[in-house]
């Protein structure tokens, strides 16, 4: 069974350069959409996400906003190759990084391109609330600030209700704990979004918890793969969370086992293995991640997106799917 991911041809109007190695593409499509959400673009023969820096309450056209990352294959190629009126092949809008229905302040976290979502969201809390909004952004340096003017525009806009605070590190070095506590002090009941690199989330995530945040109104958007796992680096813990039993992945032709973790994604265990598998939103949203169990069993964590005969034909989505049973093999679509 080869799933329909809904990709549509979609042409940029135009390219705007929010940063050296930073640019908004501004798009024509109609898609609806909510603050917060991304697109999965197909490009390269693969699939990365991106997400909207446009707020469907605030700007008439939907932009998604992409950073070159060193070594990647679809950034780059979007940055090197692109142009206005060229067409791309994105899915619909999806995700679940988007606003509750509540009063409460918002206070997000986010590094570098992190900022993305957060805009976004930020547009449409002011623009259709009365909530206070408050953005801790940290940066290498002031040259790196993605949607700087849009930002202080947005303090000037509203005064009493958003502050913008940069923190750069080639000034202060890398955010510490005691800089998260700081700025969550006056808000502790607030909704937090976090958005960036993964060492920069984990740091504010756990910073957050410790301090006595609900976890229910910790909301993050995690695009890039976990770090890897290298047995010779996890120290003491690394042998408790091995189980027995072995997970075997199939991607385009390759098969790699490694040993079964304790409370591991199949994902994970895909990426833990070497391989490069299809990922979107990791909340069992979008199906982008589906492949088939060929032998043993999953159980998935959550399942928005697989109908009742998949699962029964043994799709599963990896990002949420566990192994039941000691030995699993899985293969992913061609």
């Amino acid at each position: 069974m080869v799933r329909d991911h809904g990709f549509h041809p979609v042409r940029i109007k135009r390219i705007v350069q929010e940063t050296a190695d930073t640019r908004t593409y501004v798009l024509d499509a109609p898609f609806p959409y909510r603050a917060g959400q991304f697109l999965t673009v197909r490009a390269c023969g693969a699939l990365r996400s991106y997400s909207m820096s446009s707020s469907p309450e605030t700007d008439d056209e939907l932009m998604t906003t992409v950073k070159r990352v060193p070594g990647g294959l679809v950034s780059n190629w979007m940055h090197e190759y692109l142009a206005p009126g060229d067409v791309i092949e994105t899915t619909a809008p999806a995700g679940v990084f988007c606003l509750r229905e509540t009063d409460e302040p918002l206070v997000a976290y986010c590094g570098g391109s992190g900022i993305t979502p957060v805009l976004s969201l930020a547009k449409t809390a002011l623009a259709t609330t009365s909530r206070r909004v408050r953005v801790l952004s940290a940066n290498r340096d002031a040259g790196s600030i993605i949607f700087g003017s849009a930002l202080t525009e947005l303090a000037e806009r509203h005064p009493d209700r958003f502050e913008i605070r940069h923190h750069l590190d080639d000034q202060g070095g890398f955010i510490r704990d005691f800089q998260v506590r700081e700025f969550a002090d006056a808000d502790l009941d607030a909704d937090f979004y976090l958005c960036g690199p993964a060492p920069f989330m984990d740091l504010a995530e756990h910073t957050l918890l410790v301090h006595g945040v609900d976890a229910g109104r910790i909301f993050s958007e995690r695009f890039t793969p976990a770090a890897d796992e290298n047995p010779s680096d996890t120290g003491s813990g690394s042998a408790a969370a091995e189980k027995e039993g072995t997970v075997s992945i199939v991607l385009a032709g390759k098969r790699r086992s490694v040993p079964r973790h304790s409370g591991e994604t199949l994902l994970e265990s895909a990426r833990r293995a070497g391989l490069m598998p299809p990922f979107s939103c990791e909340s069992g949203n979008c199906g982008t991640c589906i492949a088939q169990v060929t032998e043993g069993e999953a159980k998935m964590r959550v399942n928005n997106a697989l109908d009742d005969d998949e699962v029964t034909e043994g799709w599963v989505l990896t990002c949420q799917g566990e192994p039941v049973t000691p030995d699993i093999t899985v293969v992913y679509e061609d």
